[in-house]
């Protein structure tokens, strides 16, 4: 079975814990979303995240816009930008070659 992208994400961040992903999306319900992961942890910035860490918060059928790589700590006010604007194509190569 194919493991979901929230949680082939997740695993990325606790392999590279000097990253933080922050990624933009539209829901199954067509909201845009943000959500940030950092060591294998994710959560919405834009709505409510359950306290249930099996709950991904990345819908399955979810459609991702971009993908941005941060430095970890991540600070809001002055964010130190890796990569911007990867598609979920481009990040899923980096997944593969963590082995996530």
């Amino acid at each position: 079975m194919t493991q979901s992208i929230s949680l082939r994400l997740e695993k990325y961040t606790i392999k590279r814990r000097e990253e933080v992903l922050m990624v933009e999306l539209e829901t199954t319900s067509g909201e845009s979303d943000t959500i940030l992961i950092y060591n294998g942890f994710s959560g919405s910035l834009m709505r409510p995240t359950t306290y249930d860490p099996d709950i991904p918060v990345i819908e399955d059928d979810a459609k991702i816009i971009s993908i941005d790589r941060l430095a970890s700590p991540y600070d809001p006010a002055n964010p130190t930008y890796i990569q911007t604007g990867l598609t979920l194509s481009e990040m899923e190569k980096l997944l593969t070659e963590m082995g996530v």
